[in-house]
């Protein structure tokens, strides 16, 4: 499956997620152990704003995190046009853990999302139910990708999933998250 198809499989996905969570939840704990729920979103705000930026081959601009909620949505957006953009997946792009093709990335931004999409609907109590393809296709790039970024911080050590786990499950416990 073509990493753009799979950032549009995972949009609407995490908007539902996005969507459910109530302003009384944003400060409960996540199991992203360094994150509460409004932790996650600014993450991913934060990451949105600057990775569309590399996308387009410009400067960032400051992401606005005032209201996390409600600019989740077109913040995201707007970072997949950016990689919807002809010549976005060809740019190099200065990634967190140094330069990588803008192909390459995209399967990061995708692997984050999917992991932090469950991140949130743990932490709310909402259902998540990533087709199997899209977890399937991010799983198989996580067991080639995170070794190499396994710091405890991007992502901890491997926890052992229980027999009974999902797709999803073994892809969360894979990078570090205990079910």
């Amino acid at each position: 499956m073509d990493v753009l198809d799979q950032l549009d499989l995972l949009g609407p996905l995490l908007g539902v997620v996005v969507g459910g969570i109530r302003a009384d939840q944003l400060d409960n704990p996540t199991p992203c152990a360094k994150f509460t729920v409004r932790g996650v979103l600014e993450h991913m705000v934060g990451g949105a704003v600057a990775f569309t930026a590399a996308f387009q081959g410009v400067e960032p601009d400051q992401p606005d995190t005032t209201d996390v909620l409600a600019g989740f949505g077109p913040t995201l957006n707007k970072l997949a046009e950016a990689m919807h953009s002809p010549g976005a997946l060809d740019r190099s792009i200065q990634a967190p853990f140094g330069e990588v093709p803008g192909s390459t990335f995209a399967r990061f931004v995708v692997l984050d999302g999917l992991v932090h999409g469950w991140d949130l609907a743990t932490a709310t109590g909402q259902s998540y139910e990533p087709p199997a393809a899209l977890v399937a296709e991010v799983d198989a790039y996580a067991r080639q990708a995170v070794e190499t970024l396994r710091d405890g911080d991007t992502f901890a050590a491997a926890v052992a999933p229980p027999a009974s786990a999902t797709p999803i499950q073994r892809l969360v416990a894979f990078t570090g998250r205990g079910l």
